[in-house]
């Protein structure tokens, strides 16, 4: 089974007469990256709230929102009385000596860091229970968003194989001609060099061997069909996150393809190559989505 690395959870929970909101967001990324914003009073439980999250959303750029909010919608906020006044002061000081007004004083105040903070005092462990909770629900949404999505390209993926298997069937149609065509080609070359009458026949069969050696291309045949199998087998391996699998065996696949590329010597054969590498170029894309 498959997974998309992005995704989408969402969950809502509540303790005592206080809101709780959980949001989380991914997006594609070669190394799990997550941001996270916890309520101030949860600060020293960040690291075990990181622990949670990476445990169930694996790889991807992870941005995680936690919100706790009382029951009038407005976040636990305190007000340092002692800075707000000694800003005060001293600001209103230099607004009389300067003759400036003071209308816009208050507003100014407020918006210097650390006179109004979220309050902070100890870890209630209940609420914090409460908030595990709902960060595991938004989760579980989240995982079935990825699952939803890797379904998506899951069919994507297993039609482009099979596209490609369908292209390497077709190998078969023009593998014989080209011999055929390669070996008139060399002939009419070399009579043409030296002469049909100098020509030796027994030193112009032992070239053409050693050129439809060169040309064969059974065992690329053979490996491509079965690196295509196996991708399809790790398509079906279940909870297993096969992303980096599936990119390795994509490199072998366009290993092949390469190769049979190379001796193709042959317009029709580099035609089915050319479609195989456009297949293979979208199951790359695809697979950068996939956890």
């Amino acid at each position: 089974m498959l997974l998309s690395m992005t995704g989408y959870g969402r969950a809502n929970g509540s303790f005592g007469d206080k809101s709780i909101a959980v949001e989380i967001r991914a997006l594609n990324s070669k190394m799990t990256d997550l941001k996270m914003r916890l309520p101030g009073d949860y600060k020293e439980k960040e690291v075990e709230m990181r622990k949670i999250v990476t445990d169930h959303a694996e790889r991807g750029k992870i941005d995680m929102i936690v919100e706790v909010q009382n029951a009038d919608g407005a976040a636990s906020v305190s007000l340092n009385e002692g800075l707000f006044r000694g800003y005060h002061r001293e600001l209103s000081r230099l607004t009389n000596e300067l003759g400036m007004g003071q209308t816009d004083l208050l507003q100014a105040i407020l918006r210097i860091p650390n006179v109004v903070t979220a309050t902070s005092g100890e870890v209630d462990e209940e609420e914090w229970q409460a908030i595990c909770e709902t960060v595991n629900r938004a989760l579980n949404t989240f995982k079935a968003f990825r699952q939803q999505e890797g379904l998506v390209l899951e069919a994507d993926l297993r039609m482009r194989v099979a596209t490609i298997l369908t292209l390497l069937a077709e190998v078969n149609k023009f593998e014989q001609g080209r011999f055929t065509r390669m070996r008139e080609r060399l002939r009419n070359n070399l009579e043409e060099s030296i002469g049909k009458e100098n020509l030796d026949n027994n030193r112009f069969e032992q070239e053409i061997l050693y050129y439809l050696e060169k040309m064969d291309i059974t065992e690329e045949k053979v490996r491509l069909a079965q690196h295509c199998k196996y991708f399809l087998e790790q398509i079906d391996v279940k909870n297993q996150s096969a992303g980096r699998t599936l990119n390795f065996i994509t490199q072998e696949i366009g290993r092949e393809i390469n190769t049979l590329g190379a001796k193709a010597y042959d317009a029709d054969l580099q035609r089915l190559v050319v479609q195989m590498k456009d297949e293979l170029e979208k199951i790359k894309e695809q697979l950068a989505n996939v956890l």
